[in-house]
């Protein structure tokens, strides 16, 4: 059984709808905790192949900055709350990369998460190669972002990433990301960067916006508000611009929190596991 449920649901005539549903936030815990460690690669193999979440052997202090990771930090007000929506950015960002690799297939190259809840930039980032010609067929510019104002994150950031994007005026993050998971598929070097070139393609492209929401924003009236505006992305199909919606049940921060104590769980039972075997 998938960490993750996503499901289709009917937005309008611009938007294809996703909905995301956590299945097991004990399971889910265990993924992240294996990316906290650095061992993204591994995380991917276990969900493809559907096999148990353990990492990779590591060291008692990879172990212990991964907790510090998932913690809150700050002595003052403001400091605390960054800290917290960076945390939650990061673990909203690790949700998002595992509903993406539980349909990749091995021609599909993802960004990992960031490793730094703190770190900036392109939050996610799919290419699809064609395995034969070694070709980028298809590319999907993803923006996550974990917030209690959906609405106007989406309006404010998100569309505003992806006009930009629409507009090639991040052309460079972009190519060297593309580039950085082309060389997977066996390019190197002026090969990948030539083959990355077709990132810059519109029709080839996609773009996910990913956003937490509450139960009552499930029904289409309520996602065609949310996603207003995406249209605005000319020139593409609806199923270009997808709205993907993920149902934190509860208040948002005290989910994330909750679901940072499993991870830090998961951490500890794992390494625990590792010193019984030694």
């Amino acid at each position: 059984m998938p960490a993750i449920s996503s499901q289709k649901v009917d937005v309008d005539d611009h938007v294809t709808g996703n909905l995301w549903t956590v299945d097991d936030i004990h399971e889910l815990a265990k993924y992240i905790a294996v990316i906290a460690l650095g061992q993204a690669e591994h995380a991917a193999e276990i969900i493809h192949e559907l096999g148990t979440v353990v990492p990779v052997r590591s060291r008692s202090e990879f172990y212990q900055e991964a907790r510090e990771q998932l913690r809150i930090r700050g002595t003052t007000t403001k400091q605390i709350e960054v800290s917290r929506f960076h945390r939650d950015g990061f673990l909203f960002e690790c949700i998002s990369w595992i509903v993406a690799h539980q349909t990749a297939d091995g021609n599909t190259f993802l960004k990992d998460p960031h490793i730094s809840s703190t770190t900036q930039g392109l939050d996610g980032l799919i290419i699809q190669m064609d395995p034969v010609e070694k070709v980028v067929l298809h590319t999907t510019i993803c923006e996550d972002k974990c917030t209690e104002n959906p609405r106007k994150m989406f309006r404010d950031k998100v569309l505003s990433a992806f006009t930009e994007h629409h507009q090639n005026k991040r052309g460079p993050d972009l190519l060297a990301n593309a580039v950085t998971l082309i060389r997977h598929s066996g390019l190197r070097g002026t090969q990948a960067t030539l083959a990355a070139e077709k990132v810059y393609d519109i029709t080839c492209r996609t773009y996910r916006a990913a956003l937490t929401v509450n139960s009552n924003t499930c029904n289409a009236d309520e996602l065609q508000k949310l996603f207003k505006g995406y249209d605005e992305l000319k020139d593409i199909s609806k199923a270009q611009r997808i709205g993907a919606t993920f149902i934190v049940p509860g208040k948002l921060r005290d989910w994330f929190q909750e679901l940072a104590d499993h991870v830090i769980a998961a951490l500890d039972e794992f390494e625990a596991m590792e010193a019984a075997h030694v």
